[in-house]
């Protein structure tokens, strides 16, 4: 099947799927409960819609499926902004201390650690999840439904903060044990690491009722508390990469409870961004696919338009409707072009994706292009 993979909102239909999708990484952003993924799909249908009326308050959800399989097999997401009034961004700065003793002539540095809050935060980038069995495909599903977020952003600009935030998982126990939490968190709340985290995506005042506000000096907590702090787990390595090479930093801050690093980034700067465009198509490469709604009409469009070679670039190609799913995405061949005398951006796409997306020759489409 040409283009066999989808990326697309997600909603309530896809409570089933997603669900066995978040059983592969139980975070507090997709957490593998059915009532909260069922709260998480409405609130990502009400934010694509705009029933939300507070876009601070929207998040997006977008799922990869399997079209040959018509099987959801990623998932990623976007929180418009991190910290609010009824629901602060809490994080821990980390930052080095030196002492000094000339009496005995000892010096040492300190690692300090000293919790946080925001209420005006960032955009948070989450939820990125990809079933192993699809991780090593050669179309890099990873990568395509992680990089869809950016492109969104740029289509919906005014939406979003001036800055991007990305929490990423530190190493964990085979079980899910925090030794950060156990050594700290634990000691303020009696509660466990899966406790604490899924009540914090809720409700937060725990966290700023119980924690202390003064510096905690990482060298009194035990060596394996300490060697998670800002550290990157292996699940998440090849996203840390993907976020340096694109412009983001870590910023010395980490979540308070599992010391996971914070990589953020300005928004307008992050190379994805930058490069997230729309076009209006001059063109079409390639024969169509008849299994596509419009695609008798997009033929004669294509025939009448004339077929070129298919280009050997690719781009995520967008476009957004008034009905479910709301936002379309998929990989295709993609070539830049003069746009026509309104100074739009042109385009040569895939005939094929063209088909399935419903567009033709004279319409408009988001592009990201991929390099």
């Amino acid at each position: 099947m040409p283009h066999r993979y989808e990326i697309r909102g997600a909603g309530p239909a896809d409570e089933e799927q997603l669900y066995e999708v978040a059983r592969h990484l139980n975070t507090v952003n997709l957490p593998a409960d059915r009532s909260e993924i069922r709260g998480l799909l409405e609130h990502s249908r009400q934010s694509f819609t705009g029933a939300i009326s507070d876009p601070r308050k929207r998040e997006y959800v977008f799922v990869v499926s399997d079209r040959e399989r018509d099987r959801i097999v990623g998932t990623s997401m976007i929180i418009a902004q991190l910290g609010r009034r009824d629901a602060p961004y809490i994080y821990v700065d980390v930052f080095d201390e030196e002492r000094y003793s000339a009496t005995l002539d000892k010096h040492f540095g300190h690692v300090v650690l000293k919790i946080g809050y925001s209420y005006s935060g960032p955009t948070e980038l989450g939820g990125l999840i990809v079933d192993p069995e699809y991780r090593k495909k050669p179309e890099r599903l990873g990568l395509l439904i992680s990089y869809v977020r950016f492109l969104y952003i740029k289509m919906h600009r005014e939406l979003f903060r001036d800055d991007l935030l990305a929490e990423l998982l530190p190493p964990l126990e085979p079980d899910g044990t925090s030794h950060l939490w156990n050594a700290v968190g634990r000691k303020f709340t009696e509660m466990t690491y899966p406790e604490a985290d899924r009540l914090s995506k809720k409700n937060k005042e725990f966290v700023k009722g119980l924690f202390p506000e003064g510096p905690i000096y990482a060298t009194l907590l035990p060596e394996d508390a300490q060697a998670v702090i800002g550290k990157v787990g292996a699940q998440t390595r090849g996203v840390e990469r993907m976020l340096r090479r694109i412009g983001f930093h870590y910023a010395f801050r980490v979540d308070p409870f599992d010391g996971g690093p914070h990589f953020t980034a300005r928004t307008d700067d992050v190379a994805l961004v930058a490069r997230s465009h729309r076009a209006k198509i001059v063109s079409l490469a390639g024969p169509a696919q008849a299994e596509a709604p419009h695609a008798r009409a997009l033929h004669a469009e294509a025939a009448h338009a004339g077929h070129v070679e298919v280009p050997r670039t690719r781009a995520i190609l967008a476009v957004e409707s008034h009905e479910a799913p709301f936002f379309r995405a998929m990989l295709a061949p993609w070539r830049a072009m003069a746009g026509g005398d309104d100074g739009e951006n042109g385009a040569c796409v895939g005939a094929a994706a063209a088909a399935f997306l419903g567009v033709a020759p004279g319409d408009s489409v988001w592009v990201l292009p991929i390099e």
